[in-house]
């Protein structure tokens, strides 16, 4: 399910790339922020319809625990913390490409269209990617499904750096990013509903995402920093590749297993 609600998102990556693009050409930044903050605006009540039940009928599950008797067990259990650990390396690889590779794009004097579709290609391929990850959580072992992903990313990075910067080699690599874009969402949430259960599976989830968007901020802030300092992402793309590297590594020791009280209850 996870993995649906990722392949729609990315849905609109296809979309709203070239879309974005052509009202920049066309209208200017400024108005074609505007445009995007009024379909923002439409979306936002559509929140409304959806459904509004808190305890998913699991509460009788973990009885007598509370949220933050929950959050306690998780910050004690190993695999949690390295889970929230290497999700800080996926919010700073996306957040890192998606505000930065259009400009690295620019600057090897490719049309900015170039980068437009490298964006869309990789909404478009992460659409599969999300599905073929979702469906393999619920067969194989996730936390080895995230080893690969990371270690498919710093693959995929280093071949960048390695080929020719031909507008060809940039929509394979926006592909192959595309096909381990967001696919480590599915694997990781559902993770943590694996080993603690859904009753409290939106606060752990979120503290565990609240450590993806450090790596997000990082990505985008540090992205400009090494630009202004050196002239260049090849700093940046290398952190990438030893941060996906070490991403790999970190999920292995993972234990999926659930905890003894629910095994208990099963």
């Amino acid at each position: 399910v996870i993995g649906l609600g990722m392949a729609a998102g990315s849905l609109g990556m296809v979309i709203f790339s070239p879309v974005t693009q052509a009202l920049i050409t066309n209208l200017g930044w400024h108005d074609a922020l505007v445009g995007l903050a009024v379909i923002s605006i439409v979306i936002a009540p559509l929140a409304i319809l959806l459904p509004n039940n808190p305890d998913g009928g699991v509460a009788a599950s973990v009885p007598g625990q509370t949220v933050v008797g929950a959050v306690r067990e998780a910050a004690r259990h190993r695999g949690y913390v390295l889970l929230t650990t290497g999700f800080f390396v996926c919010g700073f690889h996306v957040t890192f490409i998606s505000v930065h590779f259009p400009a690295y794009i620019s600057d090897l004097g490719l049309n900015p269209a170039v980068a437009a579709w490298s964006l869309a290609l990789i909404g478009l391929f992460n659409i599969g990617g999300s599905l073929m990850s979702g469906f393999a959580g619920q067969r194989w072992s996730k936390k080895a499904g995230l080893s690969f992903i990371y270690t498919g990313r710093a693959i995929a990075i280093l071949a960048l750096l390695l080929l020719p910067k031909t507008e060809m080699t940039m929509y394979v690599f926006a592909a192959a990013m595309g096909l381990l874009w967001l696919s480590t969402v599915p694997l990781t949430t559902g993770i943590v509903a694996q080993v603690f259960g859904v009753r409290y599976f939106a606060t752990l989830s979120g503290i565990v995402f609240f450590s993806h968007q450090v790596g997000s901020f990082l990505g985008a802030w540090l992205g400009g920093v090494v630009y202004d300092r050196t002239g260049s992402y090849d700093g940046m793309w290398i952190a990438g590749i030893v941060l996906g590297v070490a991403a790999a590594l970190i999920h292995l020791p993972i234990n999926e297993s659930p905890l003894a009280r629910l095994r208990d209850v099963a």
